[in-house]
């Protein structure tokens, strides 16, 4: 299998090094790039698999660069590496098309967990798997690739974590979905704060899901959750 290929950009020399050495022991082709110009120069001539891209770059910053790169390649995963953890940054991410963002300072086994999420769901057969990616809820359709769940004549875009939350319930339709199995698989730890944070996705899919009166998320208490088909 040929080596998946990223397009890093970020000013921090130190955090570039360090980035695309990590990547490449783990096996992928690293393409680094101190600002958004010459990124967006490489992008236009290399085919990539993946763009890891900082937010706040001189010449040409992570957001400008995105858009452009969006442009020529709306499929491209894109995930944005940002220093300031503000709502307003994360919304203007997702909605330049960004599929995931992680917030400076980082652990390097968080950032590898992010990107397999990212092309699990952009082109499983990247990383050699294989899964499905389309199910279907009482009257509710959900495209796991495009993060989207629908209902009659509407959608709702889901966010990464709201998009992975859903897919493991669906996989679990009609039975448990584990807690902390969950927590791991989404969060990388089963820490109490993540739980709290899982907590706050699980209600905002209950809202999501609040149309179809046969469809129930339920708290199984202390052990996870179960979304309950009774059609």
């Amino acid at each position: 299998m040929e080596k998946i290929r990223v397009l890093l950009a970020e000013d921090d020399s130190n955090l570039g090094k360090v980035l695309t050495s990590y990547l490449e022991v783990k096996g992928f082709e690293v393409d680094l790039f101190q600002n958004g110009e010459l990124a967006m120069r490489s992008f236009m001539i290399n085919h990539y698999d993946l763009c890891l891209l900082d937010v706040m770059m001189p010449v040409k910053d992570g957001f400008t660069l995105a858009k452009e790169i969006k442009t020529q390649n709306d499929k491209i995963p894109i995930l944005f590496l940002t220093a300031k953890n503000m709502q307003q940054d994360v919304l203007e991410g997702f909605d330049i098309g960004a599929d995931d963002y992680i917030t400076k300072p980082f652990s390097m086994d968080e950032l590898l967990v992010r990107i397999k999420a990212v092309l699990r769901r952009t082109d499983p057969a990247l990383i050699g798997e294989q899964q499905q990616t389309f199910f279907t809820v009482g009257k509710y359709t959900y495209d796991y690739t495009r993060q989207i769940l629908s209902f009659e004549d509407r959608e709702q875009k889901l966010t990464s974590k709201e998009a992975e939350l859903l897919r493991l319930l669906c996989e679990k339709k009609n039975d448990i979905l584990d807690r902390s199995m969950a927590l791991k698989k989404i969060w990388n730890d089963d820490s109490y704060f993540n739980a709290r944070s899982m907590d706050v996705y699980i209600t905002k899919l209950r809202k999501y899901l609040k149309d179809d009166p046969n469809i129930v998320l339920m708290n199984v208490h202390g052990i996870g959750f179960k979304l309950v088909d009774a059609k």
